[in-house]
């Protein structure tokens, strides 16, 4: 399960020397649903740029490895990944076994912060998770490579509302932050793992009971793959 997978990884961060040290991300739990900071503080909304033959955009301005993908923004950093439904946090640790495939696809070149042993790897192909995760992922994980473009999945719309969001206007409750995305951007998310982390959000809440059980239609009269280059 998503929810025992973060709190174990949670606990582990706890109770490492490093957690104590201000580089390393900062860790609070809320009543099911762990969120961290991991140092991303964007004064507006970013620039997101469609990743070509893909159903992700990525934040081509930012030093970061910043991504969104199907109504949530997916962040790598340290070696983890973070989600988060806005797109300055808070983030939740994301278990390497639960990142959704597409976000897993997204070629190297797209990383504007890659870390070291990215080096030497093909731009034009995702990462070697395999090889840097090791045996257990990868049987895990089994053809997470291998997909048909001609098959490939719309793009979900850009919360694009998120822009009248920014500076002291900016909600960091998420409770708000939950009011705010139901009210004005009623997209829900059709992979099944990205469903699985907003329905994990919305319990965290007490509010998401039956969220995402839909065909996961887009808000504002807005289909899928709706969404546009910025």
């Amino acid at each position: 399960m998503l929810r025992i997978r973060k709190l174990i990884l949670v606990l582990g961060v706890l109770m490492s020397p490093l957690a104590a040290s201000p580089a390393h991300a900062q860790v609070s739990v809320g009543i099911g649903f762990p969120h961290v900071s991991i140092g991303i503080n964007l004064p507006a909304y970013p620039r997101l740029v469609r990743v070509p033959y893909y159903p992700v955009y990525y934040a081509p301005q930012l030093q970061a490895n910043y991504f969104f993908y199907d109504g949530m923004y997916w962040v790598y950093q340290d070696d983890n990944w973070y989600v988060s439904s806005w797109y300055n946090g808070p983030w939740a640790f994301v278990d390497r076994m639960d990142v959704p495939l597409f976000i897993l696809r997204v070629p190297v070149r797209y990383y504007r912060h890659p870390p070291a042993y990215f080096h030497g790897w093909r731009a034009d192909a995702p990462p070697r998770w395999g090889d840097h995760w090791g045996r257990d992922w990868e049987q895990h994980r089994s053809g997470w490579d291998k997909w048909d473009r001609r098959a490939a999945p719309s793009r979900a719309p850009l919360p694009s509302y998120q822009r009248q969001y920014s500076g002291d206007r900016y909600p960091r409750q998420v409770e708000r932050q939950y009011q705010l995305q139901e009210q004005k951007y009623r997209y829900q998310p059709r992979d099944p793992v990205v469903r699985q982390h907003y329905q994990e959000r919305g319990r965290g809440q007490g509010q998401g009971q039956g969220q995402g059980r839909g065909q996961g239609q887009g808000g504002q009269g807005q289909g899928q793959g709706q969404g546009r280059d910025h």
